[in-house]
């Protein structure tokens, strides 16, 4: 023990002693409730969103099967126009999901790692620790998915369906309508547009449609190779899984709280 009065040898800094394990406080537990309404609040907005560029793409392509079955004499030529114009629609809402998957993620990892414990009986426990995906991603935010794999996705729910719609059009616009072609020269000389001749357009018709098919099938299969779920909370940092009574499994999430993203 020191002579001195003013010093006491039994306090330990601040900064030397550990934690608390959690922080079960109403303050904290009404302002994590008040932040995972405004997550859900904003990926609800920008899922929105996402209906908003399917909608043009599809009333895009109503308006210009309109106009090329509207005639004997109209040309096929609007598909295809329509058919750029989806692209970039395309590529606008995989931008837009990029966004979307941002706020998914985060409310996504407050129901698995607040709520879940609390529907289980466990209390209100907000861990403390050096850093997690959630506090990570809110003080540096990034993209949690490809744009590449965005694309592929939004193939397979919306735009492959376009796209098949646009291209069975094409072939009947140039096959039956306004009657049944005869000879495949006749049906080539149909699908020329302008200077470009007919068997040129077929094979750049040909190649975009298996271009976008093998987008939407790669990414098909990276996520199905993908078997780990919520990785991104897993692998946030090494210190957290290091921990005496943290039990991570291949399949499941950390504590064995799962949760698929995708």
């Amino acid at each position: 023990m020191s002579s001195d009065p003013h010093f006491d040898d039994t306090f330990d800094e601040p900064g030397d002693a550990d934690p608390p394990e959690a922080i079960c406080g109403s303050k904290e537990v009404g302002a994590l409730a008040h932040l995972y309404r405004a997550e859900v609040y904003r990926s609800t907005v920008w899922r929105q969103r996402l209906d908003q560029t399917t909608n043009w793409a599809v009333v895009s392509t109503g308006i210009a099967l309109s106009v090329v079955f509207a005639g004997v004499g109209a040309s096929p030529f609007p598909i295809v126009l329509v058919g750029m114009l989806c692209v970039m629609f395309l590529m606008l809402e995989a931008r837009r999901y990029r966004f979307f998957y941002v706020w998914r993620f985060r409310a996504r990892v407050l129901e698995i790692a607040f709520y879940v414990p609390m529907l289980r009986g466990k209390g209100a426990q907000i861990p403390l620790d050096r850093g997690t995906a959630l506090s990570d991603d809110y003080e540096k935010p990034q993209y949690r998915i490809s744009m590449l794999r965005a694309v592929g996705r939004r193939l397979r729910r919306n735009f492959g369906w376009i796209f098949a719609l646009q291209g069975a059009a094409y072939f009947a616009k140039i096959a039956i309508h306004p009657y049944d072609v005869e000879t495949w020269n006749e049906y080539v000389l149909r699908a020329h547009i302008g200077p470009i001749p007919g068997w040129l357009a077929m094979l750049a018709g040909i190649a975009f449609h298996i271009g976008w098919i093998t987008v939407a099938v790669v990414t098909w299969r990276q996520e199905q190779k993908d078997k780990t779920k919520m990785a991104d909370f897993l692998d946030s940092r090494k210190d957290v899984l290091s921990r005496p009574g943290v039990k991570v499994t291949p399949a499941r999430g950390l504590d064995g709280l799962g949760g698929n993203l995708d």
